[in-house]
């Protein structure tokens, strides 16, 4: 059941005398290299004033030891559990990072989200309501790329909502269900759908707005197939835009472009809805509901290498192939029926070991 709420909680304390909010906050980490060092060490000497930090460290081991030195006495850091086993290592952060949070109310979030202490404090008190928090992220600052996905984020924002870089959920929930599979690409969502199979309850307040920080042009053009993957894991999306080529193709052949005018009008109008949605229009300038029908034909195309990586068996990761993007509640429901989860115990090497999973989409 998803609990939605209408109005934003306000900040507890002062900016010169804050509240430490008793929430733990799990960043799991893998970087390449140590550029933006500076910038996210900032980041978490603020951070740690007002929340637990754990930073769940998967990089190599000269990486590790420059974090371990520049964030000494700011957080806890340590490398992923040996014991859990898997293949999507940031899964594996975030159950080694939940395991050793000392609060029930913990925030997830990927390493370039940025929140501030009234998005804390909100997420802080829903999580007294529900389960799972789903806030909203915006990248700032807005280069043509983070422009360009802006427009998917306001699209995504008329339909359900945007998947962000960061969840909020409840420590004991989180244990008791087991965690979530490390084994999928599209972790956020099967989160999500492991929360609602345990029958816990969520809530994705539109109104929430996390900053994120954008990506190189490199990382976001290697990731286009790859989030267009995402959308096996949602049949009915997956469809849409493997439609959006061939109605294109339909309406050149027969020599009607003012469809596709209409079409691109139509896109934009939705777009603004999402805009507009929830006072978004703080956060997203009024030009990026135009670049909601470039996203449009740009996931068209993807979703059919998507499909071409998913006959290949699935999408290169970590030296394999992750196949499944996410599993459907269904069937997470049905093994948590089969083996009731506790404490990890499905993703630690010494535990027991699940059914495999059937009926991936």
């Amino acid at each position: 059941m998803t609990r939605p709420t209408a109005t934003p909680p306000r900040d507890e304390g002062t900016a010169s005398a804050p509240v430490r909010l008793p929430m733990a906050y799990v960043l799991p980490l893998r970087a390449p290299d140590d550029g933006g060092l500076d910038e996210l060490t900032g980041y978490l000497r603020e951070l740690s004033r007002w929340v637990d930090v754990v930073v769940v460290d998967g990089s190599a081991p000269e990486l590790f030891a420059r974090h371990a030195d520049a964030w000494r006495g700011l957080v806890r850091h340590v490398p992923p559990d040996p014991a859990l086993r898997g293949r999507n290592g940031k899964v594996l952060g975030v159950l080694t990072g939940v395991a050793l949070a000392r609060h029930e109310h913990v925030v997830i979030a990927d390493d370039d989200v940025r929140y501030d202490r009234a998005a804390l404090c909100a997420v802080h008190q829903l999580l007294d309501g529900v389960d799972l928090v789903r806030p909203q992220n915006h990248l700032d600052p807005l280069p043509w790329h983070a422009w360009w996905d802006t427009g998917r984020t306001l699209l995504a924002r008329v339909f359900g909502g945007d998947w962000p870089g960061t969840l909020g959920v409840r420590r004991s929930t989180f244990l008791a269900m087991g965690g979530y599979d490390p084994d999928v690409l599209f972790e956020n969502l099967e989160l999500f759908r492991t929360v609602r199979a345990y029958g816990g309850s969520t809530a994705t307040p539109a109104w929430l707005y996390v900053r994120r920080l954008p990506p190189s042009v490199a990382h976001f053009l290697g990731q286009r197939v790859r989030q267009a993957y995402d959308e096996t894991a949602r049949p009915v999306w997956l469809l849409a835009a493997l439609a959006v080529l061939p109605a294109t193709a339909v309406a050149l052949a027969t020599r009607r472009p003012g469809l596709l005018l209409r079409a691109g009008l139509a896109t934009v109008a939705v777009a603004e809805l999402g805009r507009r949605r929830a006072g978004g229009a703080r956060v997203f300038p009024a030009h990026t509901s135009l670049a909601a029908p470039v996203w449009v034909l740009e996931r068209g195309l993807c979703a059919w290498l998507a499909v071409g990586r998913r006959l290949r068996g699935g999408v290169p990761y970590a030296g394999g192939r992750l196949r499944t993007a996410a599993h459907p509640t269904g069937v997470l429901r049905r093994r948590m029926a089969r083996h009731r989860p506790d404490d990890l115990v499905l993703w630690v090497e010494t535990g027991a070991v699940p059914p495999p999973l059937r009926a991936e989409v």
